[in-house]
Formats: C-alpha cells, structure tokens, sequence
C-alpha cells in the first residue's frame, strides 16, 4: 500500500540519509511537522501517514503490513535506507521495519514506545469514538461539543478532532472500523524470530512520566537491539515531543547528526 508522504528536501548538500517520520496512533504525518523542519535543515525528510490515518488507504492492520507499506512507499520515493523516527504505535513499526529490514534502515529514534504488547485503554477509546452519532451538517465547534461527550480530555480531543470530515457530510476521516476491528494487533508485539537482531544506532527516548518503557522493557530491548541507548525527557508524558519539543528536537538533532 502507497502511502501518502509530506516531504521537505534539504537546502543543504545531500550525502545524508532521509529522515522519515512515523507518527502514533490516531495522529497523522502534520503531528510531526515542528520535528520534521527541524530535521529538514540539514536531511531529506518524509513524513508519512500510517494506514488508516490522514490520507492514506484504508485497510486492516497488523505491524508486518505497516512496515511493507512504509518500505514500498520509501522505495517509490527513492529514500532507502532511511532514518526513522518514530512515536508509540509509529515506533513499533520502526522498530519491526529494522529488525526485518536492517539493511534498509540506518538509525532508529523511538518516542516512548517498547518492543512489548503495550494496552492503556486506546481500544475504549476507539470504541467510543465509533459509537458517535454525526449530523447532516458539522463546523469544527460542532464537532468539538461533539466529541467532547466521548472525550472529555481536551488534550485527546484536539487530537481526534484533526480526523474527522466537517462540512455537508461529515464522519471519520481515518478508517476508524478497519483500526478498531485491529486493536489487538496495534496493543501486541509481533512474534519476532529467534536471531532477529537491529545493530545500527538506536535511540530511545522515554517521557518521565510515561508508563509505556519500564525496567521489565530493557532486557529485550538491550537483546533485540544491542547498540540502543535509553535516555529520559524531564517534565513529558506519553506525548513527550509535545510536551517538551524543544529538549525532543535537540536530541533529535544530535542522533541523526551522528550517523
């Protein structure tokens, strides 16, 4: 499946690899725009939008068909081998796209996400929003008091509100059925085989305050990814390159500066 790309070449001279970002779920390729011009002064950058979410096809979901989407659209694009940054559900599929992929992938930035069937309460969540019951007609203040009966979160109902269609036929711009009906899948961690091993640059960022990455994490991190380091961003939650962008894009900056 050919995804739908934002990209921003470099003013600067090439010889870098691209940077391509992979955003988290329910979010979509302009969630990552502050990191992506950042990234864009010196590389190629591409931001894509996973399955489901912005403008890419609809269609079911498990992280092997995600990491073919994202490596035959990067093939399309000509921007292989890739550094890839990626956040929550994105990270996973960053993270499984080195492992079966090594040879295509030159460095791997994840935002608070484990290699580990991670589950708090998305799938609520998703159900709840497949329950909302849209009028003939819907402007952006409608939709907030809409889906503020769901979502009482203010923060998650930006978030949400980005995908729905307003006008004279408004709904759900994401394939909300095809993610809800996958749910499973997007909380669990593939079975990766035995021997599958990532040993390019990774870099792990974990939000203080997020219970996504815990000690039990490192083991198999350390085993699946042996040259990975693991480092924290102070005052930052599970949204950590929201809540604290600037630390974020400095770490950022320095990791793919250094490959």
């Amino acid at each position: 499946m050919l995804l739908n790309v934002i990209e921003r070449l470099s003013a600067q001279p090439g010889g870098h690899p691209p940077v391509v970002f992979l955003h988290g779920l329910f979010g979509r390729a302009r969630n990552m725009g502050f990191l992506q011009r950042q990234a864009a002064r010196t590389h190629r950058t591409l931001a894509l939008d996973l399955r489901n979410h912005g403008d890419s096809p609809h269609g079911p979901m498990d992280f092997p068909a995600m990491v073919e989407d994202v490596v035959e659209t990067l093939r399309a694009h000509e921007a292989l081998p890739a550094i890839l940054v990626g956040h929550s559900m994105g990270g996973k599929v960053a993270m499984i796209m080195a492992l079966q992929y090594p040879e295509l992938v030159a460095g791997i930035l994840i935002g608070d996400m484990a290699p580990a069937r991670t589950g708090f309460g998305q799938a609520a969540l998703a159900e709840a929003m497949l329950h909302i019951h849209f009028p003939d007609q819907l402007d952006r203040q409608g939709a907030d008091q809409l889906l503020a009966k769901e979502i009482p979160n203010r923060s998650v109902r930006d978030l949400m509100l980005q995908n729905v269609r307003l006008g004279t036929e408004p709904g759900w711009q994401i394939g909300l059925q095809d993610i809800t009906s996958s749910m499973t899948n997007i909380e669990n961690w593939p079975y990766v085989p035995e021997g599958y091993v990532y040993e390019g640059p990774a870099l792990f960022l974990r939000g203080e305050h997020s219970p996504y990455i815990g000690k039990d994490h490192e083991p198999v991190m350390k085993r699946l990814f042996p040259n990975h380091r693991l480092e924290t961003i102070p005052d930052a939650g599970h949204w950590l390159h929201a809540d604290n962008p600037k630390l974020f894009s400095e770490k950022m900056l320095d990791f793919i500066d250094s490959i």
